[in-house]
């Protein structure tokens, strides 16, 4: 990572993460997680969850690579952007906080029969229970039905 152009401290207490607003062929946000020297990616149609009532449909898409972390072009900037620690793994399901620009923020990525759920959970980092919209909604993209609410 190019510690000059980000800013950033090379040392992570953790693997790092990206949240990217695309804005094409269709206006979404793609989650990608650093994992075994790749960044593992998820294409979320309508963005973020900002509250636990609201799962998120994650697409799976190809992995990416490292570069990835920092890249931008006319149709690709970086939402948010840090750190990732994991709480738990199945084959089912990845419980995980994101510790981005906006403070840390738990999920859990869950496989069902059809595919891939994206979950805030309840329970946030520090004993804080989520319950309504708050710093990530700016990774929910335009024109979807919570920005027009």
């Amino acid at each position: 990572m190019d510690q000059e152009r980000t800013g950033e401290s090379a040392v992570r207490p953790g693997p790092a993460f990206v949240v990217h607003d695309h804005r094409r062929p269709r206006h979404h946000v793609d989650l990608r997680l650093e994992e075994n020297g790749a960044l593992r990616s998820w294409a979320l149609p309508r963005g973020l969850p900002v509250d636990p009532g609201h799962d998120r449909l994650a697409v799976p898409v190809p992995d990416h690579g490292l570069d990835h972390l920092t890249y931008e072009d006319a149709d690709k900037s970086v939402a948010d952007t840090g750190w990732w620690e994991e709480h738990d793994r199945t084959d089912r399901r990845i419980l995980f906080t994101l510790h981005g620009r906006g403070g840390p923020r738990r999920y859990a990525l869950i496989r069902t029969a059809r595919g891939w759920l994206l979950h805030l959970t309840r329970d946030q980092v520090g004993g804080v229970r989520s319950t309504s919209v708050d710093s990530q909604a700016s990774c929910v993209p335009a024109g979807s039905a919570q920005t027009r609410a």
